[in-house]
């Protein structure tokens, strides 16, 4: 196969299917015209479809001979953020948008389940194409526990992501831990309400959730080794009614990030720690809680040898080892649920660009992708894929 001129080739179909998925965006679960777009396009390709996991899709291509099962994987979930872009192809729906490139995901493995159907007599064995809803939030083990990674068995899986903070033109690919585990919470403080004018005889929860929040900053610049990344973020707090109103409760909600080589013990240890300051910060102004925590993704850990597979098609595709980067986040991402089960590589290609307006962050109101990646992530789902089999 002459990857490079399939990749040419199939350029535009690339760019119309990533605009059509970046103007009819759906939230998780939610993904009913995306997922029957997907269906369609396997079915016409002669790859067995079929929705799991509610709007997910599964895509079984069988090669010339029996052997391993690849599984390749796409994200399909939008966001729910209002498009503040001037785009042609802008998101249709209000409050939802494609604000973090998985619209462009899908669209490469649509087209490379093309090609790589067309040249079925390459794979020595299966390939799983894997359409996740609700990356966001638990579609890997909605699809999991429907039984993704059996009939046949999934022996290696890939993922790829385009990369905002990565310069077009590059690829970020590193073996061992490459993205962050993540345990959400909500907290619930709880006072007495009262005037401002007599605070003495309230308990005061705004008061009690400003503590909290200076002294969770102990744990990430005092308590844990710098070498062992750990953020701890409020992503919201909410009380009060009124300026002369001490309220009665503050809700928060926040984030903890983390890259521990024993994810469960540091785990436990980070919850046992975040309670312990939580909790003498209340006993101290006489307040009360309710802390809840709320499971998101374990650490993305990369098998060294899909590592390899994945760092070699990279410089084939860029064409120079220096393009290749390496690249560890403290983002999340769930294709971690699948890394832990199979030996797997998840890795990031770079779609920022000053000139093309393409350097807004994930999940920004104006994020947006250079669409000239589309390419390189379509040349590195053959590439990798081919080498599997060769290997």
């Amino acid at each position: 196969m002459d990857i490079s001129r399939e990749v040419t080739s199939h350029f535009d179909e690339l760019v119309a299917l990533r605009r059509d998925f970046h103007k009819h965006p759906e939230l998780g679960f939610e993904e009913y015209r995306t997922s029957d777009i997907i269906v369609q396009y396997l079915k016409d390709l002669g790859i067995e479809a079929a929705k799991v996991a509610k709007t997910g899709v599964v895509g079984l291509l069988k090669g010339s001979a029996s052997g391993r099962t690849l599984m390749l994987r796409a994200d399909i979930d939008a966001l729910a953020v209002q498009e503040m872009t001037e785009l042609p192809f802008k998101s249709v729906y209000q409050g939802a948008s494609h604000a973090c490139g998985h619209d462009g995901h899908t669209a490469i493995l649509l087209v490379a389940a093309k090609i790589l159907a067309k040249h079925k007599e390459l794979i020595k064995g299966n390939i799983k194409f894997i359409f996740e809803p609700c990356e966001e939030t638990a579609g890997a083990m909605a699809m999991i526990n429907e039984g993704v990674l059996t009939n046949p068995a999934v022996d290696a899986a890939l993922g790829l992501h385009l990369w905002a903070p990565i310069d077009s033109g590059k690829i970020g690919v590193v073996p061992g831990p490459v993205m962050a585990a993540c345990e959400e919470f909500e907290l619930t403080i709880i006072g007495k309400g009262g005037h401002t004018s007599t605070p003495q005889t309230a308990v005061d929860p705004i008061m009690a959730a400003c503590q909290i929040v200076q002294n969770m900053q102990v744990i990430q610049t005092r308590l844990v080794d710098a070498r062992q990344p750990t953020t701890i973020m409020f992503g919201k707090i909410n009380g009060g009614t009124g300026r002369n109103i001490i309220p009665e409760q503050v809700q928060m909600g926040g984030t903890i990030r983390f890259l521990y080589e024993n994810e469960d013990e540091g785990k436990r240890w980070l919850q046992n720690k975040f309670e312990e300051i939580v909790s003498s910060v209340c006993t101290t102004m006489g307040a009360q809680y309710k802390l809840t925590y709320i499971p998101s993704n374990p650490a993305i850990i990369n098998d060294v040898g899909m590592a390899k597979i994945v760092a070699a098609a990279a410089e084939e595709t860029l064409g120079s080892p220096g393009s290749v980067v390496s690249e560890l986040v403290m983002a999340g991402d769930d294709f971690a649920e699948f890394s832990r089960r199979i030996p797997s590589a998840f890795y990031f290609v770079g779609t920022g660009n000053k000139e093309k307006g393409t350097n807004y962050p994930h999940h920004h109101p104006c994020f947006n992708i250079d669409e000239d990646t589309l390419a390189t992530g379509l040349e590195m789902h053959l590439r990798t894929a081919l080498a599997f089999f060769e290997g």
